[in-house]
């Protein structure tokens, strides 16, 4: 290369590749302790090798999913309270995954921000690790973007894309009927969902995020970032076990709205508003907002995060399976011969 005058450079223009090669060697065993089977490639690469073959599959479907964060990285952002949202990202993708029957094998990330701060964003990559390793579920790429100009000064966004396999014929849902159980998996909270509302509430309330939390123990901020909880390991070996004919992850559209995705067109169900203590957090919500109960149903988990629907004679074993597995699990309802979501009791 032929030496001449210094002119400018790409650091120059606000991006800098070293500060990106330091992220990765930072992160470099964050990722290496979620290896499992089939992984056979690590990070540096320009892509990822998964062997389906060595993860123990014969006949695999392959099963995809991505997602974000949404507006919940608004509130990490201006706190600083950044660990958590990684875990969110891979809870989005993985809880949906189970969903269909599939295990999920491997995962990839894709940080954008306009400057790149290596801790910063090594802290929401190794909550991204955290994450995959709670699920079983391989870190084997990502990509760093760093983008001047795209971004405000501190703000990011986040996307995660998460695969998963499963043998043919196995995939969810599958034989759902009238008179299968409901079996409802508590929530860490709000999760990852419905934060637009939530910041409203919190802006009409005349807190701030560094305020004490009205519902919990830590600051406004802090508990409103609790990461969202992953389903994976006991909702697999649920599967595993027999007799879960469906799973529904209670994201957006709440209760009223996703549990309709799982069920044949001629069914519906019915759930018992009563069958668990709404936790404080959402009353508080509804309190301040003066939000009315359906409007909570179709918004937020309200306190259930994942929904099995389970054969009748299976429901009592995998309940207490699920409970053993550290799963708050409460037996929320039936599925009927009529259509839609119908509701009992009262939830506010």
């Amino acid at each position: 290369m032929t030496a001449g005058k210094n002119g400018i450079t790409y650091a120059d223009a606000g991006v800098d590749i070293d500060a990106g090669n330091a992220l990765v060697d930072r992160i470099k065993p964050a990722a290496k302790r979620t290896n499992r089977s089939g992984v056979m490639s690590g990070l540096g690469g320009f892509g990822a090798l998964f062997d389906l073959k060595a993860a123990g599959y014969t006949d695999p479907i392959l099963v995809g999913a991505t997602d974000g964060v949404g507006t919940k990285l608004r509130i990490a952002i201006d706190t600083g309270i950044v660990d958590g949202v990684g875990v969110d990202l891979v809870a989005m993708c993985v809880n949906d995954l189970i969903c269909q029957g599939a295990e999920p094998l491997f995962f990839l990330d894709y940080f954008a921000t306009g400057k790149l701060d290596t801790d910063t964003a090594a802290r929401i990559i190794e909550g991204i690790a955290e994450g995959c390793a709670q699920s079983g579920c391989a870190l084997i790429g990502g990509e760093t973007a760093e983008m001047p100009g795209m971004y405000p000064d501190g703000d990011f966004d986040l996307a995660g894309f998460s695969v998963g396999a499963m043998e043919r014929g196995t995939a969810l849902p599958d034989g759902v009927q009238a008179g299968d159980v409901l079996l409802g998996l508590g929530s860490n909270g709000v999760h990852s969902n419905g934060y637009s509302l939530v910041r409203k509430l919190v802006e009409m309330s005349g807190l701030n995020w560094d305020s004490p939390s009205p519902f919990g123990g830590g600051t406004l901020g802090e508990e409103l970032l609790t990461p969202t909880r992953l389903y994976v390991k006991p909702a697999l070996t649920a599967i595993r076990a027999g007799g879960v004919h469906a799973l529904a992850h209670i994201t957006g559209g709440g209760l009223t709205e996703n549990l309709p995705r799982v069920l044949p067109e001629d069914l519906g169900a019915e759930i018992d508003l009563n069958a668990w203590d709404l936790p404080p957090v959402f009353a508080w919500m509804a309190e301040t907002g003066g939000i009315a109960e359906a409007e909570m149903l179709k918004t937020f988990n309200c306190g259930i995060g994942m929904i099995a629907v389970c054969a009748p004679d299976r429901a009592e074993e995998l309940a207490t399976q699920m409970s053993d597995a550290g799963e708050s699990v409460f037996r929320i309802g039936v599925i009927t011969t009529s259509a839609g979501v119908e509701y009992s009791g009262a939830l506010l």
